[in-house]
C-alpha cells in the first residue's frame, strides 16, 4: 500500500502541473490568455460533460471522469493546434499506458481507453463536451472584440451560421451549441448586480 501511495502522489503532482500547460490555440487566436490552461480548460468540459450526459440519459459518473481525463496526457505531450499537428506526431498509446496504466487501480485507464476509442455514447458525449467548451472559449473572445476568434465562429473556410456545430456528433451537443451561440456570455449576469450596498 505504501508504494501505491507514492505513486498516486506522484500522478497527483503531475496533474497539478496541468494548470501550467497553456492551451496552444492562444497563438493562432492572437490572445494573450493566461487564465486558459489544460485544468480550466478540462473543468468546464466536466461539467459540460455531466449535462449533455443527463440530457441523453447516459452514465454521468462515466461522462465527467471522461472529461477529466481527456486532456491528461497533454501534461507529457503539451497542447498543440492544428498547426502544431502538422508537423508533431504523439505516442499516445504510450503516455496512456505509462501515465494512467501504471496507477494501482486501473480504473482510469480503462476510462481513458474507452474514450479514445470513441465507440460509446459516453466516450461521444465526452468529445462534444469538449468541443462545446471551445465554442464557449470563442464566443467568449468575438464577444470581447476577438475578430479571429468571430472568424472562427462563421466558418473559417465557408462562413456559414453555426459553424462549430458541424463539430457537434450528437443533437444533444448540437441543441446546446446552438443555444451557446445565441447567448450572451454576460447574461448570466443581468439580473444579479445592483447599485444596492447590502446593509447588515
Amino acid at each position: 500500500m505504501e508504494n501505491n501511495n507514492s505513486r498516486i502522489a506522484q500522478f497527483l503532482f503531475e496533474v497539478g502541473t496541468m494548470r501550467k500547460v497553456a492551451r496552444m490555440h492562444r497563438q493562432v487566436l492572437f490572445t494573450y490568455d493566461m487564465s486558459d490552461n489544460i485544468a480550466t480548460h478540462t473543468f468546464r468540459v466536466a461539467i459540460i460533460g455531466f449535462f449533455l450526459a443527463k440530457l441523453a440519459g447516459a452514465d454521468w459518473k462515466t461522462v465527467v471522469m471522461m472529461c477529466l481525463l481527456h486532456d491528461m496526457g497533454e501534461a507529457r505531450t503539451n497542447d498543440h493546434n492544428w498547426v502544431h499537428k502538422r508537423y508533431v506526431s504523439e505516442d499516445s498509446d504510450k503516455v496512456l499506458d505509462e501515465q494512467l496504466g501504471s496507477l494501482p487501480f486501473s480504473d482510469l485507464f480503462d476510462i481513458a481507453t474507452e474514450y479514445e476509442k470513441r465507440e460509446s455514447l459516453e466516450a461521444i458525449l465526452a468529445k462534444d463536451a469538449d468541443s462545446l467548451d471551445q465554442l464557449l472559449l470563442l464566443r467568449e473572445y468575438a464577444w470581447q472584440g476577438n475578430r479571429e476568434a468571430q472568424i472562427w465562429l462563421d466558418g473559417k473556410t465557408t462562413p456559414r451560421p453555426y459553424a462549430q456545430l458541424d463539430r457537434l456528433k450528437t443533437d444533444w451537443a448540437k441543441d446546446l451549441g446552438r443555444a451557446i451561440y445565441e447567448e450572451n456570455p454576460s447574461s448570466w449576469w443581468d439580473n444579479l448586480h445592483t447599485n444596492v450596498r447590502r446593509s447588515f
